[in-house]
């Protein structure tokens, strides 16, 4: 994926851009949301990163984004895409509070949820087409709480860094015990020196165990090793 490609279809958008920017930043200075709150940060670190993968989404798709926080990576990618049926989930309040602020302010509509991840599984398991998270958990916590909400045959998406070598080690016995198989590793550089990105697609390849995503924080607690 090229990144001036990327940028160009956030100028495409710029408008709906411009508007989070803006109420982001000024939220921002009642609930903490995010340290960067730079112009050139924020549409680099923030909107760009968001829609790197934005090519491995299937048209139409049904996406659930776990511990969204202000909306990324999803709301940057439902703005450029508006074909796919977006849920967000995060487990504060505050969080969702403004989840339901900006979507009405870029008139967007979206289902913003206010639940634990373990707890969302119980209602929302195997039903997306695509789960994504970014700066939630390392790898093989991430997978426990992103695979059961994604149908056989569906993708996740997960943003890492300069680390990715170690977590991936870390999460390969729990590929096999939640069901999932890496099919692309994609490397990024952001523009500016802002950093090195890589982006996991994980197909889910067969069911999860009911047991998973256990409870009581066990995914960060103690992961899968």
């Amino acid at each position: 994926m090229d990144i001036t490609y990327l940028q160009n279809l956030i100028t495409k958008h710029r408008e709906k851009f411009e508007i989070y920017f803006e109420e982001l930043v000024s939220y921002n200075q009642k609930v903490n949301l995010t340290a960067i709150t730079e112009r050139n940060e924020v549409y680099t670190k923030h909107f760009l990163d968001s829609i790197l993968p934005i090519d491995a989404i299937p048209h139409g798709a049904s996406i659930v984004d776990v511990g969204a926080g202000a909306g990324f990576p999803s709301l940057p990618i439902k703005i450029v895409r508006p074909d796919i049926n977006l849920t967000m989930v995060d487990s504060l309040q505050k969080r969702v509070t403004f989840l339901n602020y900006i979507t009405d302010k870029l008139s967007i509509k979206t289902q913003n949820v206010h639940a634990r991840a373990e707890e969302f599984a119980k209602v929302g398991r195997e039903n997306f087409d695509v789960a994504v998270a970014r700066a939630v958990a390392k790898l093989n916590t991430l997978l426990e709480y992103l695979l059961p909400l994604v149908k056989v045959g569906g993708i996740v998406i997960a943003y890492k860094g300069s680390n990715l070598a170690e977590e991936f080690e870390e999460a390969e016995n729990a590929l096999n015990i939640l069901g999932g198989k890496i099919v692309k590793s994609i490397r990024f550089d952001l523009p500016n020196n802002f950093g090195e990105r890589h982006i996991l697609i994980i197909e889910k390849v067969r069911p999860t165990d009911i047991k998973y995503p256990r409870p009581q924080n066990k995914p960060k607690t103690d992961p899968i090793i």
